[in-house]
């Protein structure tokens, strides 16, 4: 990922704090200022520790991807003060419990929908103009294929939803940009996982860091 002259390259990662998220802004740092977006304050003064550390900048934002008004604020934010961003990574997501279909609690659903799938299409508008702004801006999303399964309706419904509307904005900006790319990752130790499959042996997953780079290596 080169530079390009005096501008500065910027990361937006939604869903920074832990996991693949927090992965990927290690990897990114410092050659991208990363915006780090995620619900948990502590987490993500962590992250920023260890992006410092390798002489990296990170802008935190502590907020929820549901929250419309707090996310059009950041947008608003990032094209005020760079007029741009190169980069979104969207890694939040949530894992509801899992269960029969029949039996799902419609507040799980409802999160589920609103994290998964609300949020996502939120998102693709308000970041669509900041990526445009850039020389090469790019969109990154994650697939986890759980559709089917059972016991995984609500999430595999919802990341099913996810990746349909994903599939159709890459159709849409083939000509003209943003290029939007989804990479599939390894099976890593993550929470995410560890609420699907509790007492798993993790010896054999990948390492988040260690997947973080051989999935930008593929951009």
């Amino acid at each position: 990922m080169r530079k390009r002259g005096a501008m500065t390259q910027l990361a937006l990662i939604t869903g920074a704090s832990r996991g693949l998220g927090a992965a990927l802004a290690e990897a990114l740092a410092p050659a991208y200022h990363i915006v780090a977006v995620a619900r948990t304050t502590g987490a993500l003064e962590e992250l920023d520790d260890r992006i410092q550390a390798k002489g990296g900048q990170a802008t935190l934002a502590p907020m929820d991807v549901t929250n419309a008004d707090a996310m059009a604020h950041l947008c608003r934010d990032i094209h005020d003060r760079w007029g741009h961003a190169d980069l979104w990574l969207h890694t939040a997501i949530h894992a509801a419990p899992l269960g029969p279909a029949a039996h799902l609690a419609a507040k799980d659903w409802d999160k589920s929908v609103a994290v998964n799938a609300t949020a996502t299409h939120t998102l693709i508008r308000m970041v669509e103009p900041l990526l445009l702004a850039a020389p090469e801006g790019r969109a990154v999303f994650f697939e986890d294929a759980r559709g089917g399964e059972k016991f995984f309706g609500s999430y595999g419904a919802t990341k099913a939803a996810q990746m349909a509307l994903v599939r159709s904005w890459a159709a849409e900006t083939v000509k003209t940009g943003p290029r939007v790319t989804i990479l599939s990752p390894a099976p890593m130790p993550t929470a995410t996982r560890a609420r699907f499959f509790p007492g798993e042996d993790r010896t054999g997953l990948a390492d988040p860091r260690d997947e973080a780079r051989r999935l930008l290596a593929d951009l």
